[in-house]
């Protein structure tokens, strides 16, 4: 339990019944918020949605590890979307086959960026002795709750119950300089991979994302447990 000013809000899993409630609640921050998504033009159309990323939501929501911070009026204040990988499962192939399979061109550009640090960063191949991990795969925070170390806890939180389960490793991949440093500030985390919008082209040598100031690169953090 933390406390949000004077109020108080729980961390609870999301369960499978929870899918429709922390899908609008993304719908209504995430899909609009996040650097990428805005870059893309994700949900330009008023009213319009973007069912990969719903399904991407819901299908980690499966695995149960997902977490949410709900307010004593019952609200949610966070979401905190997790998954694990393991060694044996880490295809290459099997990532890119996801990314040719999206029928949906914007989102499919954010899926080519995300499996391509999910490749260069390597993260199987740069600690060998590791067999599994937790993913952080997408973090957002009700506006109104913003600044209140909502995002931290659910944070700390993914990693104390990563490591309750013989996780070896917790890992994040932070698309907006807000995330980087909120995971930074946390401490024990190291920046193992950075990639700049700058240096990410298309065909014609063009950044494929050119999101607003400060945002201007991926990092991912990891951290032991």
């Amino acid at each position: 339990t933390g406390k949000m000013g004077d109020k108080v809000y729980k961390l609870v899993t999301v369960t499978e019944k929870d899918t429709k409630d922390v899908i609008a609640f993304l719908r209504k921050f995430f899909f609009h918020d996040e650097p990428l998504n805005i870059c893309v033009g994700l949900l330009d159309e008023p009213g319009s949605t973007c069912q990969e990323l719903e399904d991407y939501c819901a299908n980690s929501i499966k695995e149960g590890l997902s977490l949410m911070a709900v307010t004593p009026a019952n609200e949610i204040a966070g979401v905190c979307i997790n998954g694990a990988k393991r060694r044996e499962n880490e295809e290459i192939s099997a990532m890119t086959d996801e990314v040719n399979a999206c029928k949906n061109l914007k989102f499919k550009k954010i899926l080519n960026l995300l499996t391509t640090v999910n490749i260069q960063s390597d993260i199987f191949g740069k600690f060998p002795n590791i067999t599994s991990l937790v993913e952080v795969r997408v973090l957002s925070v009700d506006d109104a709750y913003r600044g209140k170390g909502i995002a931290k806890a659910c944070i700390n939180k993914t990693k104390e119950m990563a490591k309750e389960q013989g996780y070896d490793l917790i890992k994040l991949d932070c698309t907006s300089h807000f995330s980087a440093l909120a995971v930074a500030s946390l401490g024990g985390y190291n920046c193992v991979y950075k990639l700049n919008y700058s240096d990410y082209l298309d065909e014609d040598g063009k950044p494929i994302f050119v999101p607003e100031p400060p945002h201007s690169c991926v990092k991912t953090y990891v951290c032991g447990l």
